[in-house]
């Protein structure tokens, strides 16, 4: 029955799986078999596949059998999303920094494999799913340790700086927020609906920046939602396709925004800890000292740019160019957003 159900998830997928395994084999060194694909839920921006592989004896490190994940784009993205190859190389560097992310093990830009670039990385287990792990405890027996595990991930990768490593395709910019700032009022400007929440929250954050600011490596959506939880442990930080040289406050204001606590308000720590336990760890393990009262711009500035994600997921439902309910949906969370902006816009 298992062997029935392998056979029609490989007949099922649109990876072409015969070409898969050449490549793989060509990498590898020895005969490789695929004994499933499925493709896997979550990720609005890009799609990825399990792939259940065995390999024969013999193979080249680090190439064992089991499963891995096979990423790739899905039908339209957005464009702050980078490409694959990119994206390989940021998991590359995180990887070898140290920190929990899933391990990156080959890319490929051979389109006749699923009809666009992609990449393989090792399968990590565990739940993502944002409201369970902010409501179920037995998924998260100890708060204090998942929280310390991711603080000290992002401490590892925060270490990561332009001067001591390069990425093909990233820029580098002395200051980072306010490029950012002046890319979401861009957006903002090619719509035919107007926000001025949003218009005041970015003119509110322009102004209360510090005069200089210091680039690392940012993973730039690291929430709730975009990790794995094993056996009470993080197991993966996942999504890696928004990462750039930028403030690394960024990722601290991000993980601890309002927006990405899934209704457990008062876990400031991404829903799943206390924000005390979670700056703590990340001091601890090398990241900048941070006061609660210095993180409401961060967070300000994390409602405003998941704004303009969620106008943007809107768009490609609303123009035809990916017809998806849960698309249309996040463009519904923009009112909610703008009651954020303003609440967070007057605490600076």
């Amino acid at each position: 029955m298992g062997d029935m159900a392998a056979m029609a998830s490989l007949e099922a997928s649109p990876v072409n799986v015969a070409r898969l395994c050449e490549f793989l084999g060509a990498r590898s060194g020895v005969p490789v078999v695929a004994e499933g694909c499925t493709r896997l839920t979550g990720g609005a921006i890009q799609q990825n596949w399990k792939v259940d592989l065995r390999f024969g004896a013999g193979a080249n490190a680090p190439w064992t059998s089991g499963a891995y994940v096979l990423r790739t784009d899905s039908a339209s993205t957005i464009s702050a999303s980078l490409s694959r190859a990119t994206e390989f190389s940021v998991l590359r560097l995180a990887h070898r920094a140290g920190v929990a992310c899933p391990e990156p093990i080959a890319f490929s830009d051979d389109r006749s494999i699923i009809g666009a670039p992609f990449f393989i990385m090792r399968w990590s287990p565990g739940v993502a799913a944002g409201h369970r792990l902010v409501r179920d405890d037995a998924l998260v027996p100890d708060r204090r340790l998942l929280v310390r595990q991711i603080a000290q991930s992002m401490a590892r990768l925060h270490g990561v700086r332009p001067d001591t490593a390069r990425i093909e395709g990233f820029v580098h910019s002395a200051d980072p927020t306010r490029r950012l700032i002046a890319d979401l009022r861009a957006y903002l400007d090619t719509l035919a609906i107007c926000f001025p929440a949003l218009e005041w929250g970015l003119r509110c954050a322009e102004k209360a920046l510090p005069a200089r600011e210091r680039s690392t490596l940012v993973h730039r959506d690291l929430r709730t939602g975009n990790y794995l939880v094993h056996q009470g442990g993080l197991s993966a930080i996942l999504d890696w396709e928004f990462a750039a040289w930028a403030n690394p406050m960024e990722d601290l204001g991000w993980f601890t925004a309002r927006c990405w606590r899934f209704g457990a308000f008062e876990r400031e720590a991404g829903g799943v800890g206390l924000l005390g336990d979670f700056l703590h760890a990340y001091e601890e393990s090398g990241g900048e000292h941070m006061e609660r009262e210095h993180l409401t711009l961060w967070q300000l500035i994390a409602h405003l740019r998941w704004a303009v994600i969620a106008l943007q997921q809107a768009q490609r439902h609303i123009t035809g160019t990916e017809r998806s309910m849960e698309l249309a949906l996040t463009g519904r969370l923009v009112p909610e957003l703008e009651q954020e902006v303003i609440l967070l816009a007057d605490q600076l």
